[in-house]
């Protein structure tokens, strides 16, 4: 069976990387995929939201799976276009992928479902929102409702941070069209962890859980970002809240989605705060994390294609998903002045050195190849991803590698994984 991955980034590697392992996988292509894709896959010059040109390609080439990492596709509607054409693709339809693609559907479907979240206001006018901010003790979050690339967050400790995140959006627009309305809801105060299942309408299969790393600098500080590093398992996350979560929040959610006419088929992420009242959802997700789906997908020891056909099919009763015991942990190397401008066009050295280290896959994102040189091209190079028997020998060996990479004006956080190290 031929199989398409739709993206370009290191989500997108980490997916070609573990589809390639599969025995019933026969071409393998990336629509537009990166340097790294390349080594395993055919790159194919197609944009992931141009699909038209995705359907003609899949036509042409026989492809039997279509795998689809980015949430704009999805939301756009590509597994819906597919669908109408007789072709498989991995991911929600457009009216599921709104989970993801609108903050207050979201928020919507966890009040249906009696789902704990944060207290929240959707708001449509600047003048509006900032008379709302009366009804919150100053420390809020303030996000676009629309789709961001994983930027359209910004904690606010004042009244005053949030009138300009306020400002930033609906005014300035600074995420366009996906601030036109925005939600306001309570900070939360606790843990951040990540909860995904493979779904298929109807039933799930959980993944182990994972810690994102959002802001650009260590310590958690500076402004959001698509996520700077990540580690599977997290501690954080003990059986109890695992449980707590499979069935209290993707079984309702499911169940709900279903109800509301929208069955989910695809990745459910689940971005929860662990509070001292137990677990609130912050966001769902229609894709895997990136860079969650790296430290994950590590883990995974069964084949994946027959999770991906039987989401798509609505089978995933009939099986189950087995995971390595060992720790993963991903640091990405980002370029200088991200997520605000960077340069592009650096070349990359040492990276066959990092692969070669023992226990470690380097996944590209932001890369492009120039002959036979590797350069930067995004905000978010690499996302270099090691296990170890602990997460602290994981982390020594993912940051043993690191150190072997170098290009001009590299910025990478130093402390992917500290909570989890004495935990």
């Amino acid at each position: 069976m031929n199989v398409l991955v739709v993206g370009g980034g290191g989500r997108e590697h980490a997916l070609v990387w573990k589809i390639n392992q599969s025995p019933l996988v026969g071409k393998l292509y990336c629509a537009p995929g990166n340097a790294g894709t390349s080594e395993l896959a055919e790159n194919v010059d197609i944009g992931a939201e141009d699909i038209e040109k995705l359907l003609d390609f899949a036509r042409a080439n026989d492809i039997g799976l279509t795998v689809v990492g980015p949430e704009a596709a999805l939301c756009e509607g590509i597994v819906d276009a597919f669908a109408t054409a007789g072709l498989k693709a991995f991911g929600p339809d457009k009216k599921a992928a709104l989970l993801e693609g609108s903050k207050a559907f979201m928020k919507k479907i966890l009040s249906d479902a009696n789902i704990p979240t944060a207290k929240y206001e959707k708001l449509t006018d600047p003048a509006s929102a900032l008379k709302t901010l009366e009804k919150f003790n100053g420390k809020v979050a303030v996000k676009a409702d629309g789709l961001a690339a994983g930027k359209g967050v910004i904690i606010c400790q004042s009244h005053a941070e949030a009138a300009q995140a306020i400002d930033l959006m609906m005014v300035k627009r600074a995420f366009g069209a996906a601030g036109d309305s925005i939600i306001i809801e309570e900070l939360l105060e606790g843990e951040e962890a990540s909860m995904l299942a493979f779904c298929d309408g109807e039933n799930f299969i959980m993944m182990p859980s994972s810690q994102d790393h959002k802001r650009i600098g260590d310590g958690d500080t500076g402004p959001n970002t698509g996520g700077m590093g990540a580690y599977s398992p997290a501690p954080v996350v003990t059986p109890k809240i695992e449980s707590m979560v499979e069935k209290e929040v993707m079984g309702k959610v499911m169940e709900a989605m279903k109800k509301d006419g929208r069955p989910y088929k695809g990745i459910l992420y689940a971005g929860l705060m662990l509070t001292d009242s137990g677990p609130k959802v912050l966001e769902f997700n229609c894709r895997f994390g990136d860079p969650e789906c790296q430290p994950i997908l590590m883990r995974l020891k069964s084949d994946i294609v027959p999770l991906l056909l039987a989401s798509v099919d609505g089978n995933l009763k009939n099986l189950s998903a087995q995971w390595s015991n060992r720790s993963t942990v991903c640091v990405v190397m980002a370029s200088g002045g991200y997520p605000g401008p960077y340069e592009k066009g650096k070349e990359i050295y040492g990276l066959k050195e990092a692969a070669s280290t023992e226990d470690v896959v380097v996944f590209h994102a932001g890369t492009t190849l120039d002959n036979d040189r590797v350069l930067t091209s995004g905000g978010r190079v690499l996302g270099v991803t090691a296990s170890g028997v602990t997460v602290a020998e994981a982390i020594d060996t993912a940051y043993e590698a690191v150190s072997k990479i170098s290009w001009d004006n590299v910025v990478f956080r130093k402390d992917i994984g500290h909570r989890a190290v004495g935990r």
